[in-house]
């Protein structure tokens, strides 16, 4: 009698490891693929959008991000814009525009500098230039410029905002900031951004 359950037992454990084995065998790789191609695809297709996204840049080599501007841009100095590196503009992109503007000025928001139609394949705008082709709209003081940081006081945030379109625009040079971006709407491809500070010394 106990021989024969100890054989019912035995057979149960050698079918129950067997099981066991077969269940990792069949059950495990295909959850594997699946996890990994789940995954895999996942970052893929979120890691590729925030790829295209991310690697559309602006920067300068004149200061960092969030660094203070040095005094040459500014109404304290030559009062010419900085140099401006671009990267990673988005594919079918035909033109960028560009817009410059202080959040912190006390009446408002005041816009520096409006440019569009800035050729797509721009790696540098040097400092004090427009590039060829591109057109220069209206800033606050009303002129088809740029007009540097001249905070009245404290620490003001300048904001170079960067847009990859789709297309070439049309439009005036009398254009503001509102203008463009009503115009540019639908068109956007990509956006970037650097921001500068500065303050004034008294």
């Amino acid at each position: 009698m106990n021989e024969a359950i100890g054989s019912v037992r035995r057979f149960v454990t050698v079918v129950s490891v067997a099981a066991v084995a077969m269940a990792v065998a069949l059950v495990t790789p295909g959850c594997g693929r699946t996890l990994s191609a789940s995954v895999g695809g996942a970052a893929a297709g979120h890691g590729g959008k925030e790829a295209a996204v991310t690697s559309f840049r602006i920067s300068s080599p004149a200061f960092g991000e969030g660094q203070p501007i040095p005094a040459d841009y500014t109404a304290d100095g030559s009062d010419v814009n900085p140099p401006l590196e671009i990267r990673g503009v988005p594919a079918g992109a035909r033109s960028l525009a560009l817009i410059m503007d202080d959040p912190d000025a006390p009446r408002g928001t005041w816009v520096h500098w409006v440019v569009w139609n800035i050729p797509a394949d721009t790696a540098m705008i040097p400092a004090d230039s427009v590039p060829v082709g591109a057109v220069q709209g209206r800033n606050s003081w009303g002129r088809t410029a740029y007009g540097g940081p001249a905070p009245p006081s404290g620490t003001h945030r300048y904001f170079f905002k960067l847009y990859a379109l789709d297309t070439t625009l049309d439009l005036p040079p009398s254009t503001d900031k509102a203008g463009l971006l009503a115009a540019m709407k639908g068109h956007v491809l990509g956006e970037a951004q650097l921001m500068g500070t500065y303050s004034r010394k008294r």
